[in-house]
């Protein structure tokens, strides 16, 4: 097969995967791959395949270790408080029984109704008391207040 074929085919996959996922994944292989078709456009010899992988090897090294930390930072997004944790570790009071099999359940914490699950899939019943374990969702996760979680 042809080199410059080869590396431009290389090239077009990398900008396929770069342009079709969220993040920045694949931009540094596809400069690494221009810079080795661009060699295989200037010297066109089969017997400098080895010498074009090292080229896109380095290429593709040399920026991904000096703009990965800047491209991090740029386009990681960027995590919005909403003080919705702060009830975790809280004491709630369940208003509709918490059945996790029929998906139903709401507690009242921190005077807000908010849909509760238990934690190891046992009902609880109205107006009992239960601690609020973490968050998945828009759910809690709760247990009955005082209930240890390393039982048998």
């Amino acid at each position: 097969m042809n080199l410059v074929i080869f590396w431009a085919v290389l090239l077009v996959a990398f900008i396929v995967i770069e342009i079709s996922t969220a993040g920045l994944t694949s931009i540094w292989f596809a400069l690494g791959a221009a810079g080795a078709l661009i060699s295989a456009a200037v010297a066109p010899s089969p017997d400098l395949f080895w010498f074009q992988v090292m080229i896109f090897l380095s290429i593709s090294g040399i920026t991904l270790y000096f703009t990965r930390p800047l491209a991090k930072k740029y386009a990681t997004v960027k995590e919005l408080p909403t003080n919705a944790n702060r009830v975790i570790g809280m004491v709630g009071v369940v208003k509709d029984p918490i059945q996790n099999l029929e998906s139903r359940g709401s507690v009242y914490v921190n005077n807000k109704l908010w849909t509760a699950r238990s934690e190891d899939d046992a009902p609880i019943e109205k107006d009992v008391q239960v601690d609020v374990l973490r968050i998945e969702g828009v759910k809690l996760i709760v247990r009955a207040h005082g209930e240890r979680g390393d039982r048998p």
